[in-house]
């Protein structure tokens, strides 16, 4: 009997002093990592320092075609994109599309190495396409030790926008030598070189636009259609092919005119269009101008005639028959997911394919010898 009225008693003892234990090597284990936060930080660092280092995503490309969002804002501010941007990669190559602002750190961050960059084609020169060309070519030449400027291709007036970019860093291009050494940083590697393009003069109708070969070189063809983004004229559509493989980039345009771009998009395996949802932009409208401020009321309802509506967008999708549709250069700002179905309203009952909203980090992958379209995050 004394053993078994004694076992709870004892039971309960060590209840108790267990968690003292616990407590006191918990307590012990705080202590310390306060004591030596500091070498504890340091050493996190130092391990994703290494690991950022050694990452080469290149190195883990399978053959194909692929796209990369480094941008799928607009002006409006959205926390979670930066402006216009896309990497392309066919094969070795690396090219961008447009340069928006704050793109050319999510190439990083997606560990794309900007000093292999080939050329960035531009669809015009709004300001939210081209606000980051300087800080990419930056990135481009200290990184590589590149002995030419990095070029730029785009309708007449590419020139004018390279000029400009070249003024405003031509300072910094002399304190990059001079500090590194021109072994490191050649200087004439510094800066953008345009290679305009001509396109053919304007119809009286857009379907009669006629789409012209802008590039060519180890397997990859860029072509370029003029579209309507009145008044920001020249604008242009992009489509690239390698190794069977297409993806069009519709650049900013209103579709209803710019007819031609449909025979252009055809049989593409992915097609990336801009959005605007103008059930959301009015709303944004309504209370911008509630709080007295007009102007921003008007250029919200200004813009509405110079864009493309999702909707609009998986028509033309489901119409041109390409493979997937993914709506970028998004307007208003969606910054988290619940938020897209208020976006792409009833797109995705128009398009028999995939119908998504790009997002920044966002990669595709179209793998040669094959139809497979395969979406993943790089961030």
């Amino acid at each position: 009997m004394s053993r078994g009225t004694g076992h709870p008693a004892n039971t309960q003892r060590a209840r108790w002093l267990l968690p003292g234990v616990g407590l006191g090597v918990l307590l012990f284990a705080v202590g310390a990592a306060t004591v030596f936060r500091g070498e504890l930080a340091h050493w996190l660092f130092e391990r994703q320092a290494s690991q950022r280092a050694q990452f080469d995503r290149m190195a883990q490309l399978e053959p194909g075609l692929h796209v990369a969002f480094c941008g799928t804002g607009a002006p409006l501010p959205d926390p979670s994109r930066a402006e216009s941007c896309a990497v392309v990669i066919a094969g070795e190559a690396i090219f961008v599309i447009d340069s928006g602002s704050g793109s050319t750190s999510n190439i990083t961050l997606m560990g794309l190495p900007a000093d292999k960059i080939q050329a960035v084609f531009l669809t015009h020169f709004h300001s939210d396409h081209i606000a980051d060309l300087g800080n990419l070519a930056l990135q481009r030449w200290v990184n590589g030790a590149h002995t030419t400027p990095l070029s730029v291709i785009g309708p007449t007036g590419v020139e004018q926008v390279v000029q400009g970019f070249n003024q405003a860093y031509a300072l910094d291009q002399i304190y990059r030598p001079a500090h590194h050494g021109e072994h490191i940083v050649p200087p004439a590697g510094a800066g953008l070189a345009a290679l305009p393009f001509q396109l053919p003069e304007r119809t009286t109708s857009s379907s009669d636009e006629t789409a012209i070969t802008v590039y060519g070189d180890n397997g990859v063809s860029v072509t370029a259609l003029r579209v309507d983004h009145d008044p920001a004229d020249p604008a242009v559509a992009y489509r690239f092919e390698y190794a069977g493989r297409s993806v069009v980039f519709s650049g900013d345009l209103i579709v209803g005119r710019s007819a031609g771009f449909q025979a252009f998009a055809r049989g593409a395996d992915l097609l990336i269009i801009e959005g605007l949802q103008p059930a959301m932009l009015e709303i944004i409208e309504r209370n911008v101008i509630a709080r007295g401020d007009p102007n921003l009321g008007v250029i919200m309802r200004d813009v509405l005639d110079y864009h493309t509506t999702p909707e609009q967008a998986a028509e033309l999708a489901q119409h041109a028959g390409v493979g997937a549709l993914l709506i970028n250069h998004v307007v208003p700002p969606v910054p988290n997911s619940i938020l897209e179905a208020a976006f792409l309203r009833n797109a995705p009952s128009l398009f028999s394919g995939t119908v998504r909203v790009a997002r920044d980090g966002m990669a595709v992958t179209l793998p040669l010898q094959s139809e497979e379209i395969r979406m993943q995050s790089w961030f």
